[in-house]
């Protein structure tokens, strides 16, 4: 008699959901790699690329990927990305690829711009990619970037990452003062209450 299939569960489903997206960005910045397109992985998985190297059992997952280019280099960005199986479609002003036919916008590509903003009423312009390092598989935001874009975009998401940081000892009462007064006191006020 043959077993039935076993479908799996809540736990499986999201470790399964995870490795998807590391897929993704592996399969992204290959293509950008290889295409000689400059980028930088900022959001989550810079974060979690920052966090997992003092400790692994700190790190977040996250459900997309951010890849911070430079506008000039949408062209190519947009062809070696949709090389690779991905698809471009332009949600609610942002660039946004996502992974084949079934794929969801929640889990794609998102474009941002360096040197740019991203909501227009932001104060703060994005870093550029010189701002960035190799990680063992793809170029990744330098830590102060990836810090200044989270203090910028302040959503309750960016505030969470931060607090990662500085749960790892990543960032301390010397950080406030590399930033602008309005972003240096955003940090202080994580930094004198990371859980609040």
């Amino acid at each position: 008699m043959a077993e039935a299939a076993v479908e799996p569960v809540g736990w499986e489903r999201a470790l399964m959901a995870a490795e998807k997206v590391k897929e993704r960005l592996r399969r992204a910045t290959r293509a950008l790699d290889a295409a000689g397109v400059p980028y930088a992985v900022v959001g989550g998985n810079a974060v979690a690329e920052w966090v997992g190297r003092i400790d692994e059992d700190a790190v977040r997952n996250t459900r997309d990927v951010d890849i911070l280019i430079r506008r000039t280099e949408f062209t190519a960005a947009k062809a070696c990305l949709e090389a690779v199986g991905f698809i471009y479609h332009q949600i609610l002003d942002v660039d946004t690829f996502i992974d084949g036919p079934q794929g969801k916008p929640s889990g794609g590509i998102q474009l941002l711009y360096a040197g740019e903003k991203v909501r227009r009423d932001d104060e703060f312009n994005l870093p550029d990619i010189k701002e960035s390092e190799r990680a063992g598989e793809f170029q990744v935001a330098g830590i102060e970037a990836l810090v200044r874009m989270k203090l910028i975009a302040w959503r309750d998401k960016d505030r969470t990452h931060p607090r990662d940081l500085i749960g790892v000892g990543l960032l301390d009462a010397s950080w406030p003062a590399r930033f602008p007064a309005q972003l240096g006191a955003r940090l202080q006020q994580l930094l004198d209450d990371p859980n609040g």
